[in-house]
């Protein structure tokens, strides 16, 4: 992911915000029986994920399954796959692992949300639906100059959208959030429709760490800059998810990019690693269940 990059990361101010006040209410309504916490890259890829797989690797999806729980599906922006290739993903992966695809592009960027989306809505939804009970949240990634005078078409999207399929949505313009009013707006629309309202950590854009939870889930789209900062702000993200599991959150789905993904999996086995030494949580750490040489730490 090159969205946010920014030449020298040791000049930016990653000083971890404070919750907005709108999150405690929030989690303060949660359903405080269920935690669950998904963490995972954003793509398989063997090329993009270089020394991950172990020498002879044939199946990289069946092999990456097997290491994390989730993948957060980037390759859907680019086309509408076909049901049979939804199939085929859900045959290679465990019963426990889930998929969190990024709607089509079509969609977010070209259509931009207006009433001709529909069509293409359907059809996605149509094929996606046969990765069944392995789907989890399909994500909608608005383009960076998609702002806040388009909110119309963001009510009638939400308003067309199956209530039945879950759904996070990723704002990038900074006055979806730097407007008080909009930002106000936006949120009870978000909450309204059960909505997630994804958090961006990247160097180049601080503004998309709101830190504003619109429902009893956290989507986190953490992006390293092939840095050591990584771990520092990797230690933040750790302390916040211990005090949101305090307070109650039903769900936490973290998802780990780099400028260079070839460090992803080492960043998820470090948070990984602290969650089961101090949540109790019983994640698999990549590496250690097969034959791959995550070890850097």
């Amino acid at each position: 992911m090159q969205f946010g990059k920014v030449q020298h990361p040791e000049h930016i101010d990653f000083t971890f915000p404070k919750d907005h006040s709108g999150t405690k209410e929030i989690l303060n309504k949660a359903k405080k029986e269920t935690f669950e916490i998904h963490i995972g890259c954003a793509k398989w890829n063997k090329q993009d994920l270089k020394g991950f797989y172990p020498r002879g690797t044939k199946d990289e999806l069946k092999y990456y399954a097997n290491q994390f729980n989730a993948i957060e599906l980037n390759a859907t922006f680019y086309r509408i796959f076909g049901e049979d290739q939804f199939k085929k993903w859900y045959d290679k992966t465990p019963d426990d692992f889930r998929f969190f695809p990024k709607l089509v592009q079509n969609i977010s960027h070209l259509k931009r949300l207006n009433d001709d989306v529909r069509p293409y809505v359907d059809q996605y939804l149509t094929n996606a639906i046969h990765l069944k009970e392995k789907l989890h949240t399909i994500f909608l990634q608005m383009h960076s100059n998609f702002s806040p005078k388009y909110m119309d078409r963001v009510v009638k999207f939400l308003e067309y959208w199956p209530r039945d399929i879950k759904l996070a949505i990723e704002f990038r313009h900074t006055d979806w959030f730097n407007d008080p009013i909009v930002a106000q707006e936006l949120y009870q629309l978000l909450e309204t429709y059960n909505v997630a309202n994804i958090i961006t950590d990247t160097a180049g854009r601080r503004d998309l760490l709101h830190m504003r939870l619109t429902n009893g889930t956290a989507f986190v789209r953490y992006v390293g800059a092939n840095h050591s900062t990584d771990y520092t702000r990797l230690e933040d993200w750790f302390e916040r998810i211990k005090q949101w599991k305090a307070q109650g959150i039903n769900e936490i789905n973290f998802f780990v990019h780099q400028n260079l993904e070839v460090e992803s999996p080492l960043l998820s086995k470090y948070i990984i690693k602290k969650l089961n030494s101090e949540l109790g949580t019983t994640l698999t750490i990549p590496g250690e269940s097969g034959q791959a040489t995550l070890d850097l730490f």
